[in-house]
């Protein structure tokens, strides 16, 4: 049996820009996308702390170092600028498996740097 569960997490990162008119996904530091064990085109999830959106995309690296965080295209609709998120990752695994999986959390600072 496969199940879902959280693989990893950047907990109460801010939101340094919003992008319309572009194709679409969320731009994220490649620091954070590292210290998070994300990869370009991952699918994650975004909630938002501040109007308690929730919606899911797709990751593009960010310039490392930047503490960049760009949501792209639809999604530029569900956040501002400054808004807190909190950006989610899951994976599917055996059951039993599961039962021994850490995810990665990741905690940044108030610039979306790793402290």
């Amino acid at each position: 049996m496969q199940i879902q569960l959280l693989k990893s997490k950047i907990h109460r990162v801010r939101v340094t820009q919003a992008e319309l008119h572009y194709v679409g996904s969320i731009t994220i530091d490649e620091d954070l996308m590292d210290a998070a064990n994300l990869i370009e085109n991952e699918k994650v999830q975004i909630v938002n702390i501040n109007n308690g959106e929730r919606l899911e995309t797709y990751v593009i690296k960010g310039e490392r170092g930047s503490g960049e965080i760009c949501l792209n295209g639809p999604a530029s609709r569900k956040v501002a600028v400054g808004d807190i998120i909190i950006i989610i990752a899951y994976v599917g695994m055996d059951f039993e498996e599961a039962k021994k999986f850490k995810p990665v959390l990741v905690f940044p600072d108030e610039r979306n740097r790793i402290s």
